[in-house]
């Protein structure tokens, strides 16, 4: 593949057939790939009022530009639809080796039409889509799905597939690819589940090009001298995500006993240092990444020794310290359960989470929870409640919805122990903490999600990327890096979003861009325009990013959304953290929303999107003929 032209397969599985078509250039030019054409699809494809798992509901596996090529961590994909957890737009991002595989086999989107009346997969390879029969494969885990596909198609395949949870939609179900890599939230596992989809193979080793191929090389390898920079990157190599544990807890920022508090007593039993040496854990990495911040390790299950893909931060805090759980090991094995079994972790820990303290405070009892004591930490009955989640049995049912409905089905007061944002799950940051995230958190589009913005240029370690990227006074800068004061988040959070948006509908990780700076927005913009052959600005970027975002608003406006969802729980808005550096801190979320609608060009009665602010983005988006 030369440059990125949108090659796209139609597969209507009703039917089934299968179209190939290119996108046209003006609608790539505005949205990138990724992130972007997948949203822009979907806001022009389907009509409001959709059941997310209905058959009319369209799924969409996307690639960016720089997926596959030789630029520093471009590893990643998108599937996207209408979310059946929050009913907002919905899609997950996963790294690893499928999105690479998929550009390498010939397509960079994949667009889902309608249900199969029986268990299909998809396969492509040289440049075709095929819809093949899944009848043998429907019932295994993902990991048996993932062995017996590669069997058959060999070392050049790579598979996203669902588990038994999202066969039976249970509404926080994830696809994993690579055994262990996660596109994990908002329920696309369900959405796969209800079209009858188990997998999609991608069989491909055909490098991808760009149209000036030696300035793209150049520019490459010095973005990836860039991302591999250890001044920058040097704790995310050594431990992957897992040294955020100890430096979280230290300051407060470490989900305890369901959000209640942000310092986990035990937590240094979770330190990366210790549960890399108890464990065993080694390092791994995506396709053509410098840094390697995956780990693998090994552990039995149903009696073999498996290798496991995980234990990634927020896997740690929701089903370690968010569920009052110190077993570093218990932590791995529920990880590799969720992984089997195709769920998303951050989810599952919430619900956990908001069970056991509903159940502390006599909300739940036995009665509801078929004879279960659901107590905090209990890590034989957290499994059983995995297991029987993910199979949709007994109070595992009730769980499978999410937390947001669960404790609507519920009532009794539980509602207020719901940790969510739109009916997502709240991650692990701790709002009354870090006031970035608390705001980022409540606008995010997709729900609560800490990867929609990643304000951590707000961090002091990102003083001069903020001083440059923001245009803050010394004065404002102290402010801003001052992570528990309010003043200056909304400037981060709308800067952050649309530099996530761009990085998203690019195809690249988020930990050398904006996570670190290390790949400068400067450098994407670089990169992309000798892959595309266009001349491409930094501005020209971030504004794609801005189009990304206006038009998720507009996705969610059109379905019922407004400035009423961007909330948090009152946990952080009034109840006052109890403990750590920032104890008595609680969010001042009004005073952030307003100066975000004024930087966003919202309206501030009701967060929507002004006439003038579209016009200049150029949205609505004209309509992309499939």
């Amino acid at each position: 593949m030369r440059g990125f032209r949108g090659r796209t397969a139609v597969v209507d599985l009703r039917n089934r057939s299968v179209k190939l078509l290119d996108l046209e250039r003006s609608f790539l030019s505005q949205y990138v790939g990724g992130r972007g054409v997948s949203s822009a699809l979907l806001y022009s494809l389907l009509p409001s009022g959709v059941d997310p798992l209905s058959a009319e509901n369209i799924l969409i596996f996307a690639t960016g530009p720089l997926t596959g090529t030789i630029w520093p961590s471009a590893c990643r994909y998108i599937v996207s639809a209408k979310s059946p957890l929050t009913g907002a737009l919905g899609y997950s991002n996963a790294g690893g080796y499928f999105g690479p595989r998929l550009r390498m086999a010939g397509v960079d989107f994949i667009v889902v039409k309608h249900a199969s009346d029986s268990p299909v997969y998809l396969l492509v390879e040289d440049g075709r889509v095929e819809i093949r029969d899944a009848a043998d494969l429907w019932g295994l885990t993902t990991r048996q799905v993932t062995e017996e596909l590669q069997a058959e198609f060999g070392s050049k395949a790579s598979v996203t597939a669902i588990g038994p949870a999202g066969e039976r939609l249970v509404k926080i179900s994830a696809l994993i690819n690579d055994e262990g890599r996660a596109a994990a939230r908002t329920g696309m596992g369900a959405v796969m589940g209800s079209k009858k989809l188990k997998a999609v193979v991608a069989v491909g080793d055909k490098p991808v090009e760009a149209e000036k191929p030696e300035k793209f090389r150049q520019i490459s390898k010095f973005a990836f001298k860039m991302a591999a920079n250890p001044d920058k990157v040097g704790e995310l190599s050594r431990y992957g995500t897992s040294f955020l544990v100890a430096p979280k807890n230290e300051i407060g920022d470490l989900p305890t006993r369901n959000h209640y508090d942000g310092t986990f007593e035990q937590g240094k039993q979770l330190y990366a240092e210790i549960v890399h040496e108890e464990l065993g854990i080694k390092k791994a990495a995506c396709f053509s990444c410098p840094i390697g911040c995956g780990r693998r390790l090994k552990l039995a299950l149903g009696g073999l020794e498996v290798e496991l893909e995980g234990m990634e931060y927020e896997t740690i805090a929701a089903l370690g310290s968010n569920c009052a759980n110190a077993d570093a090991r218990a932590v791995a094995e529920m990880n590799l359960m969720c992984n089997e079994l195709g769920l998303d972790t951050i989810s599952v820990g919430v619900v956990l989470a908001w069970a056991m303290e509903c159940y502390e405070r006599g909300l739940l009892t036995k009665e509801d929870t078929g004879g279960l004591e659901i107590r905090w930490g209990d890590v034989e009955v957290m499994k059983e409640l995995i297991r029987m989640t993910a199979h949709r049995e007994g109070f595992g049912d009730l769980l499978a919805e999410g937390v947001h409905r669960a404790s609507q089905i519920v009532g009794k007061g539980t509602e207020k122990y719901a940790m969510h944002v739109k009916g997502l799950e709240i991650p692990m940051q701790q709002p009354r903490a870090v006031k970035m995230f608390a705001l980022g958190h409540a606008t995010s589009n997709r729900g609560a999600d800490h990867l929609y913005a990643l304000p951590t240029i707000c961090y002091p370690h990102l003083r001069e990327e903020a001083r440059k990227y923001l245009g803050l006074s010394d004065e404002e800068l102290d402010e801003l890096t001052d992570v528990a004061s309010w003043k200056h988040k909304a400037r981060a959070v709308v800067f952050s979003e649309n530099l996530c948006a761009a990085a998203d509908s690019l195809g690249v990780c988020k930990f050398p861009t904006v996570e670190t700076y290390a790949v400068t927005p400067e450098l994407l913009a670089q990169g992309y325009g000798a892959l595309a052959g266009a001349g491409v600005t930094t501005k020209d970027l971030l504004e794609v990013g801005e189009r990304v975002v206006n038009l998720e608003r507009m996705f969610n406006f059109r379905e019922g959304f407004s400035k009423k969802d961007d909330t948090l729980p009152e946990r952080f808005t009034k109840e006052p953290l109890p403990s750590g550096p920032f104890r008595g801190s609680v969010v001042e979320l009004e005073e952030m929303l307003e100066e975000y609608y004024r930087l966003r060009g919202w309206e501030p009665e009701t967060g929507a999107p002004r006439a003038e602010t579209l016009a200049m983005l150029g949205l609505p988006p004209s309509r992309q003929a499939l």
